[in-house]
């Protein structure tokens, strides 16, 4: 793949990368985690998809699609709850028992 084009993928993974994070972070907040542990769940989801993609390149087993497929559902989920669909300030408990 040519300089540019690996350039341009980089800096769009980090941009997906920062808003997956922040977006993660907001939800974590909202469901009532404060402090480290609101910044540990998306440390913990986006390095989860990071890890589970590299073992899907090696070993496609179910175990791994198994996990990635619960990543990338926490990671949509949170860039959907964020969106507006979800009250940020009335959390389901579902939802809070969930990121907890």
């Amino acid at each position: 793949m040519p300089f540019k084009i690996r350039a341009v993928v980089l800096v769009l993974a980090v941009i997906a990368g920062s808003l997956s994070f922040a977006h993660l972070h907001d939800l974590a907040q909202a469901a009532g985690q404060t402090g480290w542990k609101a910044w540990a769940y998306p440390v913990s989801v986006d390095l989860l998809l990071v890890c589970v993609l590299h073992r899907l390149r090696v070993d496609r087993s179910v175990t791994a699609w198994f996990w990635f497929l619960i990543a990338l559902v926490a990671s949509l989920g949170a860039n959907v709850a964020t969106a507006g669909v979800l009250d940020l300030d009335h959390v389901p408990a579902w939802l809070r028992i969930l990121v907890a």
